[in-house]
Order: C-alpha cells, then sequence, then structure tokens
C-alpha cells in the first residue's frame, strides 16, 4: 500500500515536473520567437521628442512660439520629486522596486476580472511596459503585443535607470489640452512651471493620463476631484505625504486656468504677428516644417519691440486715415442675435466668441446693446460696465456714409441709427485729450479696405528691426511686407541713375527732360512727368529730386536697358528683370522687402547686405545652427589688448556698386528729401535720404528712405488694385508714416552725416542749369556735387544727353524757384487746393508710371 502511494505520487510529481519543465519551454520559446525581432530598445538612450519652437526677443523674453505636438522637453534631473511621487503613486507604486513588469499587480488584475466575469477590467502595465507601448509598439490590445511589451521592458530595466525611464513617460504622456509631457501640462493648467506646483496641483496632473477630456477641470470637475482625491491617499499611503498636507490638499478646490482662476500662459505673450509669422514661413523653408515645428529650436529674432510697436501704430495710422478720408462706414460685418443680448454675462459670452481683430493697440472689440436719439450704447469686452453705461455718440459718426443695398451711397450719418443697428459688433477706441491723456469719449473705429506694408531694417547688418505686413495680423495674415508683389513706380528710379553713374556720367551731366514717344508692339508708349510739363535740359540731380519720368527713360535708352536690368538684379530687386523700358519707371512688380534690402546698400556705402528676421537659430541641445553675422573678431580671443585699441572685426561682403556711386545716389536723394517730392512730409532731425513712388492711376503709392544706420520703406494700396484716387502719391501718403516713425527711431538709434568714401571731391554746381560755380557760391541754387579724383567732368549743355529721342523746338524750360506742383488756392469753403498747370500736348497724348 505504501509503495503503492509512492508510486502514485511519484507518478504525479513526475508529471508536474515534465508539466513545468514543458511549460517553461514553450514559455521560453514563445517569449525566444517573439524576441527576435523586437525594435531596438537603444532608440530610447536617444530620445528627442517633438517639442516646442519658441522665437525670442533681443532681450531673452518670448515672444511666439510654434508646435505640432506642445511638448517641453524636462531632463530627469530637473523633474521635482514631487511630481515624480503624484505620478508613481497613481500609475505604478512599485516603480522603484519591479524589473520593469510587476506580478504581483497582474496577478491582482486577473483575480479582479475574475471575481467580476469580466465586468472590472484594469490594466496592469507598469510605468516601463506603458514606455515601451508608446514608444516602441503600437497600442493594440493584443497578446502578442503584451508579450513584447514585457521582453523589451526587462531589457530597458538594465540599459537605462529608473530615474530615466520614468523621465521618458513624463516627457512623453498626452495630458489633454494639446499639452504632451509635464512641464507643458504645469503650463497650460496652472500657468506654472514644474517647480511651482503644489501638491494638489501634481496629483491633479497625474490625474490625467487615465483619459485627459474625462477628468477636465470644468467640465467633469466633481470626477476629476474624485480621482485627485484618490491619488493623494496614494502619495499618503506610500509616505510620498503626511496626513496635515493630504488633508489639505485633498479639501482644496481645483483652480486652473480653464476655470478663469489664474490667467493663460497663452495671454502672457504677444498676439501672433507678421514678424514672428514671416520667421515661421522662412525657417519651415531653410529648415523643414517637421524640423521647425518639432525640433525644439530656440529662435533670437532681430526685432526690436518698441520699434515693432511704432512701426505698426505709424502704418496703422496713415492706412486709417485714408479710409476716414473715404467716408465709407463697413464696420466688421459681424452681429449677434438680440436673444444674447438679454443680459451682462450672455453679451459677454457672445462677443468673445466673435472672430474679430483683437491685436490694435488700444482697439476693443464691442456690441450695440441699445440705440437711442442718435446715440448708441455699447457693450466693451474688457472693459466694465458702469451705471450709465458707454456710448457712441452723434458728433462720431458724421464723417461716415452707410453703403445701401443697391450699392449707393447714403447720406452722411447724423445720429448712429444711420450706421448701426442692435447686435453689430464694431470695433472701438478711447479718445483721450493730448495734454493730459484723460477720457473724452468712444470712438467708432473700423479696419480699412486700403492696406499696405512697413518694413526697417539695419543698414550694415541686415537686421530686420521692425515689420508690419497690413493693418492687422489676426484680420489678414497676408505679408504686404515680402509676399505682396506690387509696381514700386519712381521708387525704382534710383538703380536706373546708379547704372548710368557707373557707366560715366556724372552728377553734372544735362539730361533732356521732353516728350517721347516709343513704339511698342501693342501701339506707341508715350510716358508724362506727373506736372504734365516738360522742363528741357535738366542735371541728372533734379530727375531725382523731381521723380522726372522723361529724364529717366532718356537715361535709360541711353545706357541700355539691359544694363539697367543687370543693376536691378545685383541689387536684388528682381530675380530677372524683363529689359522693357517701361521697366525704368518701376512697372515690374517686386516686394518692399526687396526694396528695402536694396536701398540699404546705397545707404551703406554699396556693400551686399542680406536681411535677416533671425540673429542665432540653437537647437534642442543648445548647439547654435544658424548665424546671420559672420564677421570675424580677431583679436576676441586675445586675453588683452594695448592701450587704446579697439576689437579688429573682419568684414568681407561683397560691394555690389562703387562707394562714390552709392554716396552720389545719396546725395541726390536727400533732395528729394530736402526740396523735391518728399520735402513736404519728411523732416527729421538726422540727415536723410529717400525716394517716393507713385505708379499709374495711382494703384500704388511708396517711400523708401534711409538714414546712416537705418532704411525703412512703405508701400500703400488695395490688395486688389485700383487707383487710390485723385491727389493720392508716394510722399503725401506713405511720407508720414516714414516721418512718424524715424522720428521715434532717431531718438534710440541715432543718425549722423552719410560717411563720404575717399577718392573723391566735391564741386559746387547750379541745380538748375548745371553750370559750375566759384567754391565761395551759395544759395538755394547751389549744390556742391562729390565728383571722382581724376575724372573731368564736362559742365552745361556740353554734358547733353538725349537718348536718342528728338527735343521739342518750343518746350519752356524749368527755371529757377519754379515748382512741378502748380498753384495753391483758397476755395469757397475756406480749404486750401492745388490747381495744376495749364493742359499741353503731353497732357492729352502721354500715359505711363511716375
Amino acid at each position: 500500500m505504501t509503495r503503492f502511494i509512492l508510486s502514485f505520487f511519484g507518478t504525479v510529481f513526475s508529471f508536474l515536473t515534465i508539466g513545468a519543465v514543458l511549460a517553461a519551454i514553450a514559455i521560453g520559446a514563445v517569449f525566444w520567437i517573439y524576441g527576435r525581432d523586437l525594435p531596438d530598445h537603444e532608440e530610447l538612450a536617444r530620445y528627442a521628442p517633438k517639442t516646442i519652437s519658441r522665437i525670442y526677443s533681443g532681450e531673452g523674453q518670448v515672444i511666439d512660439e510654434f508646435a505640432n505636438e506642445r511638448r517641453l522637453y524636462t531632463p530627469p534631473d530637473e523633474i521635482p520629486d514631487l511630481v515624480k511621487q503624484a505620478f508613481i503613486s497613481a500609475e505604478d507604486k512599485n516603480f522603484y522596486s519591479h524589473a520593469g513588469y510587476d506580478p504581483r499587480g497582474m496577478i491582482a488584475a486577473a483575480l479582479d476580472a475574475i471575481k467580476s466575469r469580466g465586468e472590472n477590467l484594469r490594466g496592469a502595465s507598469t510605468i516601463t511596459q506603458q514606455v515601451m507601448k508608446n514608444f516602441l509598439l503600437s497600442s493594440d490590445r493584443t497578446g502578442e503585443r503584451k508579450i513584447k511589451e514585457l521582453i523589451l521592458a526587462a531589457r530597458v530595466e538594465k540599459a537605462l535607470s529608473k530615474d530615466e525611464i520614468l523621465a521618458l513617460y513624463l516627457n512623453e504622456i498626452f495630458l489633454g489640452q494639446n499639452s504632451y509631457g509635464v512641464a507643458a501640462a504645469a503650463q497650460t493648467y496652472f500657468n506654472k512651471t514644474l517647480y511651482e506646483l503644489n501638491i494638489e496641483e501634481a496629483a491633479y496632473l497625474a490625474v490625467l493620463p487615465k483619459a485627459p477630456s474625462t477628468y477636465h477641470p470644468v467640465r467633469a470637475q466633481a470626477r476629476a476631484l474624485d480621482r485627485r482625491a484618490f491619488v493623494l491617499r496614494e502619495m499618503l499611503e506610500n509616505g510620498f505625504i503626511t496626513r496635515e498636507e493630504y488633508d489639505a490638499a485633498k479639501d482644496a478646490p481645483l483652480r486652473t486656468v480653464q476655470n478663469g482662476d489664474y490667467p493663460s500662459y497663452k495671454s502672457t505673450l504677444p498676439p501672433r504677428s507678421y514678424f514672428t509669422d514671416e520667421i515661421r514661413r522662412q525657417l519651415s523653408r531653410d529648415f523643414g516644417e517637421d524640423e521647425f515645428f518639432d525640433g525644439g529650436l530656440a529662435i533670437r529674432a532681430t526685432i526690436d519691440r518698441a520699434l515693432q510697436e511704432e512701426a505698426a501704430a505709424s502704418l496703422r495710422e496713415g492706412l486709417e486715415s485714408f479710409d476716414r478720408g473715404q467716408g465709407v462706414w463697413r464696420g466688421t460685418g459681424k452681429t449677434i442675435p438680440a436673444e444674447a443680448l438679454a443680459d451682462e454675462d450672455s453679451w459677454r459670452s457672445a462677443l468673445g466668441n466673435v472672430r474679430v481683430a483683437r491685436d490694435i493697440a488700444r482697439w476693443h472689440p464691442a456690441v450695440v446693446l441699445e440705440l437711442s436719439k442718435g446715440h448708441a450704447r455699447i457693450g466693451i469686452e474688457g472693459v466694465a460696465e458702469d451705471e450709465d453705461g458707454h456710448w457712441i455718440p452723434p458728433n462720431d459718426v458724421t464723417w461716415a456714409r452707410k453703403r445701401l443695398e443697391d450699392g449707393k451711397l447714403g447720406p452722411r450719418a447724423k445720429g448712429a441709427e444711420d450706421l448701426l443697428e442692435v447686435g453689430d459688433v464694431v470695433h472701438v477706441r478711447q479718445m483721450t485729450r493730448d495734454d493730459d491723456g484723460s477720457f473724452i469719449r468712444w470712438t467708432l473705429r473700423q479696419v480699412p479696405q486700403v492696406q499696405g506694408g512697413f518694413m526697417a531694417m539695419d543698414v550694415n547688418s541686415g537686421r530686420v528691426l521692425a515689420m508690419q505686413g497690413g493693418f492687422s495680423y489676426q484680420h489678414s495674415v497676408f505679408n504686404r511686407a515680402t509676399q505682396a508683389t506690387r509696381q514700386p513706380g519712381s521708387s525704382f528710379k534710383p538703380f536706373v541713375y546708379a547704372a548710368a553713374l557707373d557707366s560715366g556720367f556724372t552728377p553734372a551731366t544735362i539730361v533732356i527732360d521732353a516728350p517721347i514717344e516709343v513704339e511698342t508692339g501693342e501701339g506707341i508708349w508715350r510716358p508724362k512727368n506727373a506736372s504734365n510739363q516738360f522742363y528741357g535740359p535738366t542735371p541728372l540731380r533734379t530727375g531725382i529730386e523731381r521723380s522726372r519720368n522723361l529724364m529717366t527713360v532718356r537715361l535709360a535708352q541711353e545706357i541700355g536697358m539691359d544694363t539697367v536690368a543687370g543693376y536691378a538684379e545685383e541689387f536684388g530687386v528682381y530675380d530677372r528683370m524683363n529689359p522693357f523700358l517701361s521697366n525704368a519707371l518701376g512697372s515690374q512688380e517686386t516686394t518692399l522687402f526687396k526694396m528695402v534690402a536694396a536701398y540699404a546698400m546705397f545707404a551703406n556705402g554699396g556693400e551686399r547686405v542680406e536681411p535677416t528676421l533671425v540673429d542665432r537659430v540653437q537647437d534642442r541641445w543648445g548647439g547654435t545652427v544658424y548665424r546671420h553675422d559672420r564677421r570675424q573678431c580677431v583679436d576676441c580671443d586675445a586675453d588683452s589688448l594695448p592701450a587704446g585699441q579697439g576689437l579688429k572685426i573682419v568684414n568681407d561682403r561683397e560691394r555690389v556698386i562703387n562707394a562714390i556711386t552709392a554716396y552720389q545716389l545719396t546725395s541726390m536723394m536727400r533732395g528729394v528729401v530736402e526740396r523735391g517730392t518728399a520735402s513736404k512730409y519728411v523732416n527729421l532731425p538726422v540727415p536723410t535720404a529717400g525716394k517716393t513712388g507713385t505708379t499709374n492711376d495711382a494703384k500704388d503709392v511708396w517711400f523708401v528712405g534711409f538714414t546712416s544706420n537705418i532704411v525703412t520703406g512703405c508701400y500703400i494700396g488695395y490688395d486688389q488694385p485700383r487707383t487710390l484716387g485723385r491727389g493720392a502719391s508716394g510722399g503725401g501718403m506713405c511720407g508720414p508714416v516714414f516721418n512718424r516713425f524715424m522720428n521715434a527711431a532717431v531718438k534710440t538709434h541715432g543718425g549722423g552725416e552719410f560717411r563720404i568714401p575717399p577718392g573723391g571731391h566735391f564741386i559746387k554746381i547750379d541745380r538748375y542749369s548745371g553750370a559750375r560755380l566759384p567754391n565761395d557760391a551759395s544759395g538755394d541754387h547751389v549744390v556742391a556735387e562729390y565728383f571722382r579724383d581724376g575724372e573731368e567732368p564736362i559742365f552745361g549743355l556740353g554734358a547733353l544727353i538725349d537718348g536718342g529721342f528728338a527735343m521739342g523746338a518750343n518746350l519752356p524750360l524749368f527755371g529757377r524757384g519754379e515748382s512741378d506742383e502748380g498753384t495753391t488756392v483758397t476755395t469757397s469753403t475756406g480749404k486750401k487746393a492745388t490747381v495744376g498747370p495749364k493742359a499741353s500736348f503731353g497732357t492729352l497724348s502721354s500715359g505711363g508710371l511716375y
């Protein structure tokens, strides 16, 4: 009997032993089979997640950021223990003790599933296993994936430290609100850094990996608080917090950005602008979109924040002044239903959801709440209501007329009801006194139809200091400084004159200003001067100062349009310029960005300068991958320098034109500002040069000008080109924009005399006749021109150029003291008006750009 019992148990033991061995072999075979083609877990050591790229100002302030996944990478040693403890308590309390997988947790999860008959299924994955799933495997819920997950988890535990594994998890997980990783989530939900989080805030973040939308801090606050209490209880049981800390955190309300308890991080950033969006556009092209949006780049912008604000204000003032002069009310075209105006909370909520521009300084979105006796009561976003309400008075709307349904303009408004209806969404701003800034009243505003671009740049480095691509980026993201191709008109003429001066002409050269007829494939082209007059033999300088079209065409014909085109391409105005004679007057389109960069080469003495919006780009590891300033500092590594000796900077910039030619053009363009087409509108305390431009029918108006260190350009026109109206000109519309901006710029950036290059000498000439004058000559007719040493200039009519075109016999010459602008008279209403010159053959038969 004993032998039988022993034999029976021996058989059972043998079967169990053999079964265990076979099971071990089977399990080993399964793990061997699945372990052969697993992803390389060593890739985790080279972890480079998708990370936010940020743009910084020169002062180191974040001014914009771009990302597909909003993630701020935090190294393992910079993640606070409190955050680690919260997530370990919520997700894997045995994290620091297991070998990548937790058998006890797996058994407990299995028993729960059995007891609940499959109704209570919970995961048993450790943090290490979740890292494997997120980084190396798929999210498929299959046994095969689970086996691979276990194998990889065991391998990774041997290759990486626990803190490194935990950092991978905490940086990768999605926590809702487009936030990836704990650092970005802390910013999104609390506008705090990880080290600023308190216990209850860290516990709430640890709630989110399960399902961020399920535990939304506002829509699902009760559920979120219950789950937070669970995490806090686990932290207490794990010894991470005390009973007092647990009680205080458990009872604390859930305060978040989403609930309005904290300002959002986004609200601390300036609104996205044309400047930063252009950086996005250019760097996406240069580095690729994936690298720009996901590469964690640190981009140091060239922007001067104060000048950028001034640029936006200057251009807006110019555009709005023109728009209000048209006297047409358009509004925003947006309305709010009457039922949403019942109470303050309702209309504020509705107004906040209306898409209108909110990036215009001092402007506020508002909604019309009531119309009464010519007044309009408005509710203003961001402005508290008062007892009397906020009102638009009748005298604020008398400038405007409303366009009727038939397209015609109605009568001039006498009260607010003539323009507005209840529920209309409008823009308003405060009108204040100039002397003390005290409030006067609220005034209606509207985004102009006319648009424009503005740009300012350092003439020596090419650093773009300010750029405004339109009235409002939020209203229209199209950047008219870089993307709009427009006819530059007469602002192109300096490049024709530069080609002439380098081709043997001198400032004393006389060019005939007389009618021209040019045979073209489409008929006869008859260019004209803006004044519709012809002035006969005229010195070269006057052609620039008075923007003479006929002189420019003759000059271009004389030197050849191929030569002019070569200069325009060398300056970067065009990639390829068509050598048509009309293009000498700026009829071929280009961008403001290119024109400003080209003018900088006049200002800096003729050296090539490449415009840039970025000083430096660093990758996620801090390495510099782009630097704009490539000058070499010879002495920067020296321990000391001799007394009185400064650092030696080597500049190897390419020369575009002769330095004397650049100075001669600069001197001529000073004349444009001092007595030419811009003299009425530009008045700075430092030497200034520039050129106006007005195209045919005044569809585009320009002014590009510069001091010794800053070049600035402005253009104004409708996006769908059409005339700006009679009297519109580059000097009259862009000149004041330039003048306001540059008056602010010279206060901080200064300015001085333009540098006179060596190799030349001054000779005084009569600017009307071109005749040489004695060295002691003085008067308005005297101008000192710079000539090359060794050059024997010919003065007077001996230096006459006609471009191969004939000159009329009965031509009135431009006399001393004469003006192009006609006669100023007083009208019957007491206003001033300009009466143009008498009609002539040129008035009736000529055309073209001016």
